[in-house]
């Protein structure tokens, strides 16, 4: 009884079988149709290591979203050297709340030769090469994202010669804390003092020869501070052409939370842009020397988060191809033989060409003649 049911489950299964196997003395290989087999197989392979190859890589994936963190600091690093000794100049923060930013205090102030050494200025103008291609491809921005913490830090690198030059210029560096609002950070003549209206600096002593604000933006960054990440300004080299010169910034922050397979951290963006122009009161062109960057938070937060291609993808886009290749290439076989056969037998219906056989009356007959045991013989 078992043996019976047995039977007719497998018959069963017999029927439903969508797959039917045909026997090997019924298939007739043709050199056309291993032609075919040869370019579809090659196509596969060079199409899974294709398709392998976009499995690996990945992709950044952009969120937007309201920022609705305000009471937190935004914490702002920079390296920047101004061509003036360290005594003539001094740095501080003013934001929009005229709150003035004691924490500029913790900003080093170190005296150094304000022309690079030969190793510095390859790694500037390496910089400025690659800042230029960011300009033009911002999708090499992703590269920068997932190569963060692995690829080799962007500060400028020490000096490899010993100058006996006496130091010209002053490097201002460090980081330092600011509340969340729009602000002014500044470099001007003087050193900053508290004033009931707001601030002030200590100009009076110093002269207008020594005035000479040409600078180097080494970094300048916002947020957690990122190795690998270049940011807009690094690298930024610029000359006074004047004594009184003024040089602004105006940037635009975006917070930013970067998520890769290697880090997770809350950095922030940029956008810059630059003008200066030269004080002139007697031509109606106002204002202070120095060096100023007026900065103001976005309200939009950006999400970057770095994404891979499941592996159920994978392996469907791969059975597509595969199946995709074989029915193409079986359905390419079938027209093309077709069509050939249909020519061919067209060719030879047109090589037999029909015999005329003479008649008493003096006509012609278009059929052959029959073959008689007489005609035989």
């Amino acid at each position: 009884m078992r043996r019976l049911n047995r039977k007719k489950t497998l018959t069963l299964m017999k029927e439903l079988d969508a797959f039917p196997k045909v026997p090997e003395s019924y298939v007739e290989t043709s050199a056309t149709g291993g032609t075919v087999s040869l370019i579809a197989f090659t196509t596969i392979a060079f199409l899974t290591i294709m398709e392998f190859t976009v499995y690996r890589d990945t992709w950044m994936k952009y969120e937007y979203e309201v920022d609705k963190d305000f009471t937190s600091k935004l914490r702002i690093n920079i390296d920047i050297t101004v061509a003036m000794r360290c005594q003539y100049v001094g740095a501080d923060v003013l934001d929009l709340a005229e709150t003035m930013v004691a924490s500029a205090d913790a900003l080093i102030y170190e005296p150094v030769v304000f022309e690079l050494s030969p190793q510095q200025k390859e790694w500037q103008r390496m910089l400025q090469v690659i800042q230029s291609r960011l300009q033009e491809e911002h999708s090499l921005q992703d590269v920068i994202f997932k190569s963060a913490f692995k690829s080799a830090s962007t500060a400028l690198p020490p000096r490899e010669d010993n100058s006996l030059q006496s130091p010209d210029a002053c490097r201002i560096h460090g980081h330092l804390y600011v509340n969340k609002v729009a602000g002014n950070f500044h470099i001007t003549v003087g050193k900053a003092i508290p004033h009931p209206r707001g601030h002030a600096h200590l100009a009076a002593l110093v002269s207008h020869e020594s005035y000479n604000f040409s600078h180097r933006i080494d970094h300048l960054s916002f947020g957690e501070l990122i190795p690998g990440i270049i940011n807009p300004l690094d690298g930024t080299e610029k000359i006074a052409s004047d004594h009184n010169q003024m040089f602004q910034y105006f940037i635009t922050v975006v917070p930013t939370k970067l998520h890769t397979y290697k880090i997770s951290a809350e950095t922030h963006q940029f956008s810059v842009t630059e003008r200066e122009r030269v004080i002139n009161h007697a031509a109606g062109s106002h204002g202070v020397s120095g060096i100023f960057m007026k900065y103001d938070i976005s309200s939009l937060m950006v999400t970057v988060t770095e994404e891979h291609m499941p592996f159920w993808q994978f392996l469907v886009r791969l059975c597509g191809i595969i199946g995709g290749i074989f029915s193409t290439t079986g359905i390419l076989h079938g027209f093309g033989r077709f069509v050939a056969e249909v020519i061919f037998c067209r060719f030879r219906l047109g090589s037999h060409r029909s015999t005329s056989v003479p008649l008493p009356d003096g006509h012609t007959s278009n059929h052959l003649p029959l073959i008689t045991d007489n005609n035989t013989h």
